[in-house]
Parts: structure tokens; C-alpha cells; sequence
């Protein structure tokens, strides 16, 4: 992988499902909607002054969103932000950088 290159697609983990359920808040108040599927299907990863987390997430029927959340560095000690995401997408998207 090259340096401050995007990693490659992979399967979400507790941990990535973990990741967007700590910004699902932040989405709703931004579309102004409810999501009561919340289901990471898909991520990768950057490495930046931080860590920019790329998930592809299942909100429902055929509906995916692409969420872009960033992960400050430890000794910050602050939160998940929810830095960018992209709606209307499907399952078979790819999940690129945006």
C-alpha cells in the first residue's frame, strides 16, 4: 500500500460496525431522517494525520450510504467526526475514495 494511499475494499468487523454506529447521530441530524438499518457491509482504511475510515453501509432495501469518518489521533482525545458520506448508492458500488 502505498503511503497516504486508501487500503484495499474489505469486510466491515464489529469494529468498522462499531465505527459507524458512533456517527449513525450525526447522519440522521444531516438528512434529516431516521435509519433503522444501520448495517456496515464494507471498508477501508487511510492513514493521515489520523485515520479516515471509508464504510459502505446498508440502510435499507437496496439503499446504501457511503460514509467517510475520521479518527483523530490518540493523545487528541476527541470523537469520531463524520467528515463527508454519499447517498443513493446501491450493493454494487465501489467504495472509493471521496
Amino acid at each position: 500500500m502505498m503511503l497516504g494511499a486508501p487500503s484495499e475494499c474489505r469486510p466491515a468487523t464489529a469494529e468498522t460496525q462499531q465505527i459507524a454506529d458512533q456517527v449513525k447521530r450525526q447522519l440522521e441530524e444531516k438528512e434529516n431522517r431516521q435509519f433503522p438499518v444501520f448495517e456496515a457491509v464494507e471498508c477501508r482504511t487511510q492513514v493521515v494525520a489520523g485515520t479516515n475510515h471509508f464504510i459502505k453501509v446498508h440502510v435499507g432495501g437496496d439503499e446504501y450510504i457511503h460514509l467517510r469518518v475520521f479518527e483523530s489521533l490518540p493523545h487528541e482525545n476527541k470523537p469520531l467526526t463524520l467528515s463527508n458520506y454519499q447517498t443513493n448508492k446501491t450493493k454494487d458500488d465501489e467504495l472509493e475514495y471521496f
